[in-house]
């Protein structure tokens, strides 16, 4: 929909839909206040029976796990022993005080939110869904949030606590006690400066935070511009208008939450160092650098009025560079590029729904094959499915010669310009490039790639890798070993991933999924035992590989189309 040109017309377009605002936001809260004690109760019994049922375990398993892993030091035991003491000693009350804050803010603004969304264009019976939406499905979420938790508390946080335990004593971590008291003293000093001086900041600059970002609310209101463009975003936008408040408040709460950390970082700083005297200066350098990236988020002139001494002895390991690089995001790259070439901007749902789309579609194959059972694949333990998707991708770009990621055969290209811009995808989304690089580099042959997906997908089960064939492996030691190590990188890289919340939800619905569309085969699926697990069956699974540069959207034809083999349909 084209905006209104002209001032009259849009500040009477503006007054045209204030009543229709106004009316959706009035249900939304009576919308909220409803559900907001019915979600909160949901939460907060949840989340609250799950942590202080786990509580115990958690408590015996991680100093369980600390005081046995062979990495840590003895003082080094100690000293972690005493960090989590406090953590598991408020972890039940955290999470019951979170609930229940989470739960009255969750259940008040998802109703609210499900009534603007329920007018957007596209949408029939607007009037009944402006009703219903944002009630049923927030409480479902509400449910999931607490299930999500319970993975966490059950399953994540026991694996890492256990991967701490069974560490290699390569490079054994040990505090030098000598430093412990200066650090502890700078670290206390650290939090008496720069948590007031920074919450000073925060307080002086809120009320240019707030009525700037008023200005460009209503200046964008009146000329329809911004979030005001489309007509179904003004109602959002008003809504932004008056809530605009909060966010400054948030702000506020988050500069003297960063406060703590800042000044506290003092200590990490003389340990790292050794250095007392540069203690001193990161808690003043400490200033400058929350006052530069403060000025940086307002769009305020650059520069601090606070002295910025150097802390490093290596002045590449200074922090300050990281707040530095922000400041880049001032200067808007070109867009001439992007009008000759449009750039798909991926989700990171989007990018989470191919990936599990792809190990469905894996799973199935390989289960019809009979080189996995669908109770090896939903071992909680057992990460050997998606560690062989992630290969498959890899694999796929690296043949392919593109600089980003393949997630699927038919999928967008994922790189550092369109990947999703959250923080999760920093920590897994570059090792499995430097992944693709190293595959790229050793000029796999095709038996060298059947070797490595074989060690890939049983390597999480070392009874089935010792009876399993894997084909002829590298004639070269330095070979095998290059292959294995990669192998160990991936069933890593994918085991950590497979910590973080929703992901086991979503894996089980990815194994539901497995186990309807094998009951639809009407029998076709007789177990793995009357498949031989045949060289030419796992050479069909790289056949796509060989040709990908090629290969047509119906290239999977072509891997039904093996002779010693039946015929196995891909979803």
């Amino acid at each position: 929909m084209e905006p209104p040109r002209g001032f009259w017309k849009s500040l009477g377009q503006f007054f045209l839909f204030l009543p229709y605002f106004v009316g959706l936001l009035l249900l939304g809260f009576i919308k909220g206040i409803i559900f907001a004690p019915i979600i909160c109760v949901i939460m907060t019994i949840g989340n609250s029976a799950v942590a202080i049922a786990l509580w115990p375990a958690h408590v015996v398993w991680s100093y369980f796990c600390i005081l046995s892993a062979k990495r840590l030091g003895p003082v080094m035991k100690v000293v972690v022993c005493l960090l989590f003491t406090p953590v598991l000693a408020s972890w039940p009350v955290a999470v019951v005080v979170g609930s229940i804050l989470g739960g009255l803010a969750y259940g008040f603004l998802g109703p609210m939110f499900g009534t603007f969304k329920a007018v957007e264009e596209g949408k029939t019976d607007q009037f009944i869904h402006c009703i219903i939406d944002g009630t049923w499905d927030t409480v479902q979420w509400s449910c999931t949030f607490v299930r999500d938790l319970k993975d966490v508390s059950l399953y994540s946080y026991f694996s890492v606590m256990k991967e701490l335990k069974e560490g290699q004593p390569e490079g054994k971590l040990e505090i030098r006690v000598v430093y412990l008291p200066m650090a502890f003293f700078l670290g206390l000093l650290g939090l008496l400066v720069d948590f007031p001086v920074i919450t000073l900041i925060a307080i002086l600059k809120s009320p240019y935070m707030l009525f700037k970002g008023w200005h460009r609310l209503f200046q964008d209101c009146v000329g329809r511009e911004g979030p005001f463009l489309e007509t179904i975003c003004v109602p959002f936008a008003g809504l932004a208008i008056l809530l605009w408040p909060l966010a400054v408040a948030g702000a506020l709460l988050g500069s003297m939450v960063s406060g703590i950390a800042l000044g506290l970082y003092a200590a990490v700083i003389v340990y790292q160092e050794s250095s007392f005297y540069l203690g001193l200066c990161y808690i003043v350098a400490a200033l400058s650098i929350f006052d530069e990236y403060s000025n940086d988020v307002l769009d305020m002139p650059e520069g601090s009025c606070f002295p910025k001494p150097k802390y490093r002895r290596n002045s590449g390991l200074s922090a300050s560079s990281s707040f530095s690089r922000r400041g880049s995001l001032r200067h808007a790259p070109s867009r001439s590029g992007s009008m000759r070439a449009p750039m798909i901007e991926l989700k990171s749902l989007e990018l989470l729904d191919t990936f599990f789309q792809e190990c469905r579609r894996q799973g199935e194959f390989l289960v019809l094959e009979g080189l996995l059972t669908v109770k090896e694949i939903e071992d909680p333990q057992s990460v050997s499915l998606p560690a062989y998707c992630n290969y498959q991708s890899v694999l796929r770009s690296a043949k392919a010669g593109i600089p980003g990621l393949l997630m699927s055969e038919n999928g967008t290209e994922i790189t550092s310009a369109n990947r999703p811009k959250d923080t999760f995808f920093d920590w897994f989304l570059n090792p499995l490039l430097v992944i693709k690089d190293q595959i790229k580099a050793s000029n796999l042959t095709d038996s060298e790639e059947l070797y490595l997906g074989k060690l890939i997908l049983y390597s999480g089960n070392p009874q089935k890798l010792k009876n399993t064939n894997l084909g002829p492996p590298p004639e070269s030691e330095l070979r095998r070993a290059e292959l294995e190590a990669l192998a160990r990188r991936l069933h890593g890289l994918t085991k950590s991933i497979s910590r973080f919340p929703t992901y086991r939800r979503r894996f089980q619905e990815i194994m539901k999924a497995i186990s309807e569309e094998l009951d639809k085969r009407d029998g076709s699926y007789r177990g793995p035992q009357a498949v031989p697990r045949s060289k030419s069956t796992f050479g069909r699974l790289f056949s796509s590989q060989k040709s990908f540069k090629n290969k047509t959207s119906t290239s999977n034809q072509g891997v039904r189309q093996q002779e010693d083999v039946r015929d196995v349909e891909i979803v």
